[in-house]
């Protein structure tokens, strides 16, 4: 039955991988693979199947096969007793009618003997999951705090594995109000950096401070009040545009909702769905492009103005001419507002007040845009190579 419930697991996964991701099995014509995949996963289920309700139907007719025998043998020694006179009839009434009694329980717990196996083996699955630990808070933790926006990283050290390290003595200074852009190769640790002042991971060395204040003293709900992300993944909600919008503030009012999608420039396509504001979406945004999706995010960040911003490639899916009027948004939402950009497209973070550029978890290079054109280090490099002209 365990193997059975695990089993049924695996299948469930490899279709919702197979519908959620039909477009991509289609065009790289992987569709016969996952049907030899699915065929192969669910022979293994038929197996698996077939003896758990085998073997938990041989036990109610084994049960019952077996009170009956005792039945049959207390009749037996039972009239042979009362007729040498040893008992009455009446005794030998009694102990018959006892031993159904005492056989009945058997016989009905038997009887739903593989429902008790099936959820004995699901509850094993279930218990695992409930048994994970969870993000324990220390019991001084602040619970409420009015933030500046002032971060201090010092001597940071992590890595998502003891034998690979990533980040090592990181230190940085933000000021409030300052906007400060990461940039740097692909896994150089720019997101990681992000998922540290989140606490979507703890530092393994060293401290993070916001405001003079180690933010594993801060409560995890309390820090992440003060951020806005809009990451490159971006995520939508079964529900009306509307309610996506409003994800973080669900107390918003329509007129602010239509205020920040204006903002971040989606009102015009929003206004061109059927139902407008009051469209509902699927899975994961449905009919919506992944430039329209992105946009819906950006809004909820205009909707909820927090005193800090994270963007992670905010505008990535995004054209260039809808990209020019939201980094004017940005820029008036950052005015004040302690940001970090993550960028792969430089011209996006020129204006900040300081890049940091970052190489195998280490910042090699800090200055504005033209200190460090100046310097003709790597980010030079990175620059030249985006729009060096041929």
């Amino acid at each position: 039955f365990l193997m059975q419930s695990k089993t049924a697991g695996e299948q469930t996964a490899l279709i919702d991988e197979a519908v959620s991701n039909a477009k991509l099995s289609k065009a790289f014509l992987y569709e016969d693979s996952l049907l030899t995949q699915f065929d192969e996963i669910n022979e293994r289920f038929k197996v698996f199947s077939l003896k758990a309700i085998f073997y938990s139907s041989l036990v109610n007719p084994s049960t019952r096969l077996i009170n009956s025998l005792i039945y049959a043998s207390i009749a037996l020694v039972g009239a042979m007793s009362a007729i040498g006179g040893g008992i009455t009839v009446g005794a030998l009434s009694a102990a018959l009618s006892y031993s159904n009694q005492y056989a009945k329980p058997f016989n009905e717990i038997s009887g739903v003997i593989a429902e008790l196996q099936h959820a004995f083996a699901s509850a094993e699955r279930l218990f695992g999951i409930l048994e994970e630990k969870t993000e324990e808070e220390p019991t001084n933790v602040k619970k409420d705090m009015t933030v500046k926006g002032n971060i201090e990283i010092k001597n940071v050290s992590f890595s998502y594995s003891p034998d690979r390290k990533l980040i090592q003595n990181f230190n940085l200074s933000v000021k409030e109000g300052q906007r400060i852009a990461i940039v740097g190769p692909t896994g150089c640790g720019k997101t990681t950096l992000i998922n540290l002042l989140m606490r979507f991971y703890d530092v393994t060395d060293g401290s993070i401070l916001l405001d003079g204040v180690d933010i594993r003293n801060i409560e995890r709900k309390t820090l992440r009040r003060n951020f806005g992300m809009v990451l490159q993944d971006t995520f939508l909600k079964s529900g009306t545009i509307k309610e996506n919008i409003a994800f973080g503030k669900s107390d918003a009012t329509d007129e602010e909702i239509i205020s920040a999608a204006k903002k971040a420039h989606a009102d015009s396509f929003i206004r061109r769905l059927p139902e407008g504001y009051d469209t509902l979406l699927g899975e994961d945004g449905g009919i919506l492009s992944a430039g329209q999706k992105q946009l819906l995010s950006i809004a909820r960040i205009m909707l909820l103005s927090p005193p800090m911003l994270i963007l992670d490639e905010a505008t990535s899916s995004i054209d260039t001419r809808t990209e020019m009027k939201i980094q004017s948004a940005f820029k008036a939402l950052m005015t004040g507002r302690t940001s970090f950009i993550v960028a792969h497209r430089l011209s996006t973070v020129k204006d900040a007040d300081m890049i940091i550029v970052m190489k195998n978890g280490n910042v090699i290079e800090t200055g504005t845009h033209s200190e460090l054109l100046k310097k003709g280090g790597f980010y030079s490099e990175l620059w030249n190579s985006q729009f060096r002209t041929r």
